[in-house]
């Protein structure tokens, strides 16, 4: 390959690329993280220009920067995460580990209500304020790429009041968010006895209304026995369909209702949670192209024993994501990296699988397959420069933290310099 470089790009030169492109495969003709060593990834403005042998790219005055050996991977993709709400819920932690049931908490106004009180009482500056700190602790572990839901709100004024914050979020951080509206999250208290009508103030109202103000990517629900049910669900795909919204759902956590077949046939982004799911919905969703989110965080903090079913999965040929899914009540966990781990000794899944599960896979989940999560031509240039020589060494030591850049749109906008990330 012939190009012409220019002074304004950037070569990163001495390196080992784990490039997540299927497509590079090892002298076994196995994938293998697409690892490519003696070669130079060539960016220009905020995209890869080109990755080629290094004794092929000509000398010229562009910025060569040395990698000294260290090895580059994607940067990471957070893509299910509940990151802006009010609140803690730790005092319920600690009381259910000292034997309070969830029944007798949440009849005091705890579980999914308390987080919904208390972001209904934060101002927009308040969850912003909050947000930011959980924020940079996924960033300074390499993540360039969130979703970001609401669903804590479950009213017009609060749902457009976390989305908004989501706005400012992506705006004042080297990050790209992708918005998901989950105002199908719970039903909120005032429509306690009467769920339906909460299904049509979101589907008259919330959703096209927020719709409109262009502050969300994608709708989500909570299809299960302690949400919605699946014909509340096809009515709120109904809805975004019409408007040409994608779908996601929140599916087969706590049972299976059949949620991942009713997502697949509206032609889903991504089924989330899904450990009760069956061979009949894998079968659908293999059919549909929809990508399976694991969340082991959740599973781990909820001391769940039914796992996903993963061999079937890979039957299949599903591409599996994971993800923090991080939030107040079930996933308190600001790290993708510990996620990683939890995923490979908690569900079998091996670290490769890990790594696309942080990078191809979770671009799939956001509609971002053609742009992001592969070091490639064209491709966002959003990658991480690790102290490391081996994908996996980035999941399996954790404590400390071997990130040394981190690369957004081109950027370096964090690096290990002695005396923290900045």
């Amino acid at each position: 390959m012939s190009i012409e470089l220019r002074d304004t790009d950037v070569i990163w030169r001495n390196a080992k690329l784990a490039t997540m492109n299927p497509a590079i495969k090892n002298v076994d003709g196995e994938s293998y993280y697409g690892m490519l060593e003696q070669h130079d990834l060539i960016v220009r403005d905020e995209k890869i220009l080109a990755i080629l042998p290094t004794d092929s790219v000509p000398a010229n005055q562009c910025k060569i920067i040395d990698a000294e050996q260290r090895l580059i991977t994607p940067g990471l993709i957070d893509c299910h995460t509940h990151l802006v709400f009010g609140g803690n819920r730790a005092s319920e932690w600690e009381q259910r580990l000292n034997g309070v049931s969830y029944e007798e908490i949440s009849a005091k106004g705890g579980g999914i209500n308390s987080t919904v009180n208390a972001t209904r009482n934060s101002s927009a500056q308040q969850l912003e304020n909050v947000s930011q700190k959980r924020l940079n602790a996924l960033m300074a572990e390499g993540v360039t790429t969130i979703e970001m839901k609401s669903g804590y709100g479950l009213d017009l004024a609060n749902e457009e009041k976390q989305l908004k914050v989501v706005r400012a979020l992506a705006q004042k951080n080297p990050i790209e968010i992708s918005p998901t509206l989950l105002s199908a999250h719970a039903v909120p208290p005032e429509y306690k006895h009467d769920p339906d009508a909460y299904i049509d103030l979101v589907c008259d109202s919330i959703l096209p209304t927020l719709w409109q103000k262009q502050l969300f990517d994608a709708v989500d629900v909570f299809c299960e026995t302690v949400g919605f049910t699946l014909n509340q669900t096809k009515r709120f795909f109904e809805t975004a369909k019409r408007l040409n919204i994608p779908v996601k759902g929140h599916v087969e956590q706590l049972s299976n209702l059949g949620g991942s077949e009713l997502v697949a046939e509206y032609q889903g982004l991504s089924v989330d949670h899904i450990e009760h799911l069956d061979e009949k919905g894998i079968e659908a969703i293999s059919r549909s192209g929809t990508v399976a989110v694991l969340l082991p965080g959740a599973f781990y903090f909820l001391r769940e024993t039914q796992r996903p079913p993963i061999a079937l999965l890979r039957q299949y040929g599903v591409p599996m994501a994971i993800s923090t899914d991080f939030n107040p009540g079930t996933s308190p966990f600001a790290s993708l990296r510990l996620i990683m781990n939890m995923a490979c000794v908690q569900f079998g899944l091996t670290p490769e699988e890990a790594w696309r599960g942080v990078t191809i896979h979770a671009a799939q989940a956001l509609g971002r397959a053609d742009s992001h999560g592969q070091l490639a031509a064209g491709f966002i240039a959003d990658f991480v420069v690790w102290d490391a020589q081996n994908p996996v060494d980035i999941l399996y030591e954790l404590g400390h933290n071997p990130l040394v850049y981190r690369i957004y749109h081109g950027e370096i906008t964090h690096r290990d310099d002695l005396n923290g990330f900045n």
